[in-house]
């Protein structure tokens, strides 16, 4: 009886969630075809039938929510509809794109078998391998761009129910949504889409940073209510005399926003002052011409209060790529803060916030979604096929910077190339082939001669050079900062450690030669123990780099008094104080071998006798304390990463399967590399004081570097810490120093 009512309240519920979509459906503009939508409702219901999401209810309310969105938030019509009710019914049962094609046509089925083929290639595990770049993904994807807006409407459903995921899915897909559909909804002009798409990531992958941002934006709401309240009277009253129809409104800078700015100004929440911005919507009026009504009320705005000059921006001449329209201006308020409004005619508010869906709004009578569909792809393609010959003006033209995190330079021959944002001339040789990158010297960026370590931008044309005679080295790893590159790196350096261990095992039988010993176990451990190696593969390796040289007579090693045999503890400690040889001093900073790592449990970061059960890659230097996630690499091993690294953000993004949830253990040994920028009025024997301060906290400087200018100071230190609190310690006692005005962390990953 349990069973039946259940049944009876999923089907009610199912009910009610299709009928909500045909009242959207109606309200559109689109011509009325509700047959063919109901028909792939009862398809998909029936195809999805038994099947249950991970919250626990039917399957089939996914489907309808997707198309509820493609509907309603996106603006598309009955095609697409139907391609969301069905988008997982290929993949997900025994029906196939056949069945699709003779019972809803070939508009639909492509759409659906687009779709799926995302679905397992194209944002599958090996995306950064498959979506190379925007020319790509818009050529080989769609010859139908509606399959990228019903997949972006399925991950926009995927990110609002995420929360009956495992946390490494969690951060996968939140990473995922950031670094692909993010950019590509802000491409295609989905603004309402694209800023819900940040705060949700945000949100799954820092829920304490997102509560404090929203709890201080609650607690200091009514004070910028007011400041509004004032700048609006006066722009109130003028705009009803002169009597136009509009609509004022105060909006708000999203959580995701407000962060970004605060990373990048390296300051706190109460320093950020344009949280809100005003927006004017004024209606579109037959006879009024838009342009012209848009700089009227600009008059009247910058009759009222001063203008900031350096703050207009006119894209109601000259739209965005993406089709946005408006006009911007700051004005200083009567309050005395910078404000800044924007001004929109109707249409281009709703063109705004669903991009180009909404242009069809405004066409003359019920439309056909196909035509307007591909005369917009067309233009898209043209682009795409017929780039200018300038890279930069091609560059731009397409927006090919898609993904926010990401540049577009060119090989000589002028094909193009996608790397990471900070991506050196080395990270660039190791993209095109691991033996460029082996051999590699130098590099002419633009035809100029560069070196190896050189960032490159957007539009660069790259010549690597290359000599036989070359070989990585363990400095590369600090002039690289893609994960493809870093890996290639360590694979040749292990390469040729083994090689090189091979050539010390051959220097070894050959000296035993001619002599009574024998190489047991039993002598090799005395050997590894008189050396001070841990494994045989070490001290193959220590002979082979003459590292270590072995006696005249080999028999002498066995008679010579053992080398601190039975002092592990001082061994240990001229480990850690460096008092080691080169190749003992890259062992005891590698981490300890681990059984094999489960992705899906909580991996503890922990250190055992001067090891640690993890290694912290260069991109953004966390500390313990700090929200992390963990990267299962090659080897075996979990790097480190902070949850905003842009490196560990590609990772989620292309390596989902890797990704483990990781908490920290506690830690008394090793120190962790943290940069803090200090500022104030600078004053005679103010340096003193910060060093005193840091010193007295036991704290070890690595680097300091301090510019005064005009009575202002800024400084930049370098300090180990063992954990957050060692940090927000110091932080807070530098802060007490007098002309002391701020003390921040600066996070290379923020």
């Amino acid at each position: 009886m349990a069973k039946e009512d259940t049944h009876t309240q999923d089907d009610i519920l199912i009910e009610q969630e299709f009928n909500a979509l045909i009242d959207d459906y109606l309200k559109t503009n689109h011509r009325r075809k509700v047959e063919i939508i109901t028909k792939a409702f009862l398809f998909a219901k029936e195809a999805h039938k038994g099947a249950r999401r991970r919250s626990g209810e039917p399957y089939i309310l996914h489907p309808i929510s997707v198309a509820r969105i493609v509907c309603g938030e996106i603006g598309l019509g009955s095609t697409s509809i139907c391609a969301a009710l069905l988008h997982d019914v290929v993949e997900d049962t025994e029906y196939t794109v056949e069945d699709m094609k003779v019972l809803f046509g070939d508009k639909i089925a492509q759409i659906v078998d687009g779709l799926t083929k995302i679905s397992s290639g194209m944002f599958g595990e090996n995306v950064s391998a498959q979506a190379e770049n925007f020319r790509k993904l818009l050529l080989t994807m769609s010859d139908d761009i509606r399959v990228i807006l019903v997949k972006i409407a399925d991950r926009l459903h995927n990110m609002r129910t995420l929360g009956s995921m495992a946390p490494a899915k969690q951060y996968k897909i939140a990473g995922e949504t950031m670094y692909i559909y993010a950019p590509l909804a802000h491409r295609l002009g989905l603004f309402a889409i694209k800023t819900e798409l940040e705060e949700l990531s945000f949100k799954w992958e820092n829920p304490e940073v997102y509560k404090d941002i929203q709890y201080k934006l609650q607690a200091t709401y009514k004070i910028r209510s007011d400041v509004y309240q004032h700048f609006a009277k006066p722009v109130v009253d003028k705009l009803n005399e002169l009597g136009f129809k509009y609509e004022i409104r105060a909006r708000e800078k999203s959580v995701y926003s407000i962060w970004n700015k605060m990373q990048a100004k390296g300051v706190p929440f109460e320093e950020i002052y344009d949280i809100f911005a005003v927006r004017i919507i004024f209606e579109n009026e037959p006879g009024i011409d838009e342009k012209k009504r848009c700089w009227d009320i600009y008059s009247v705005i910058t009759d009222i209060y001063k203008l900031r000059p350096d703050r207009i921006r006119d894209w109601v001449s000259r739209p965005k790529a993406n089709g946005y329209q408006a006009l911007h201006l700051t004005v200083m308020g009567p309050d005395g803060q910078w404000i800044e409004i924007q001004i929109r005619s109707r249409r281009m508010d709703d063109i705004a916030e669903k991009g180009f869906a909404a242009h069809w709004k405004y066409k003359e009578g019920k439309i056909e979604e196909d035509t307007e569909l591909d005369k917009w792809l067309k233009t898209i393609k043209e682009i795409l096929e017929s780039p200018s010959p300038n890279a930069m003006d091609f560059l731009d033209t397409i927006k090919l910077n898609l993904y926010s995190q990401e540049i577009f330079v060119f090989t000589p021959k002028g094909e193009i190339r996608t790397l990471a944002q900070g991506a050196t001339a080395l990270d660039f040789a190791y993209d095109l082939h691991s033996d460029i990158g082996d051999h590699c010297i130098g590099a002419k960026v633009n035809h100029k001669l560069v070196p190896l370590s050189e960032k490159l931008n957007s539009g660069d044309q790259v010549e690597i050079l290359t000599s036989k005679s070359q070989v990585p080295k363990y400095e590369w790893l600090g002039l690289v900062t893609t994960a493809k590159a870093r890996t290639k790196i360590e694979y040749a350096l292990r390469k040729h450690k083994r090689e090189v261990a091979k050539q010390g095992e051959e220097l070894l039988i050959k000296a035993l030669e001619g002599t009574t010993i024998e190489l047991t176990p039993a002598i090799m451990d005395q050997m590894l123990d008189y050396y001070q190696k841990q494994t045989k593969e070490d001290l193959y390796y220590a002979i082979g780099n003459n590292d270590i040289s072995l006696p005249q007579k080999i028999e002498k090693l066995l008679t010579l008094k053992k080398q601190n045999s039975d002092n592990v503890l001082v061994k240990y400690m001229k480990q850690a104080f460096h008092a080691v040889k080169k190749a003992d001093k890259d062992k005891a900073e590698k981490p300890l071998e681990y059984e094999q790592i489960n992705p899906k449990k909580t991996y503890i970061l922990e250190e055992d006798s001067f090891n640690k059960n993890f290694r912290m890659p260069t991109c953004c230097n966390p500390i313990p304390g700090d929200k992390v996630f963990g990267y299962l690499n090659d080897d075996n091993e979990v790097d480190v990463h902070s949850i905003h690294c842009p490196v560990g953000l590609k990772l989620k993004a292309s390596h989902g399967d890797k990704i483990v949830n990781l908490e920290w253990g506690s830690y008394t040994q090793f120190p962790f590399l943290t940069s803090i920028i200090v500022t104030g009025i600078d004053r005679m024997g103010m340096l003193n004081d910060i060093t005193k301060v840091i010193t007295a906290g036991s704290l070890n400087i690595k680097g300091m570097n301090i510019e005064s200018n005009d009575g202002v100071f800024e400084g930049r230190i370098i300090v180990y810490v063992h954990d957050v609190n060692d940090l927000q310690t110091l932080c807070s006692r530098i802060a007490k120093i007098k002309g002391v005005k701020a003390v921040n962390r600066k996070q290379s990953g923020a």
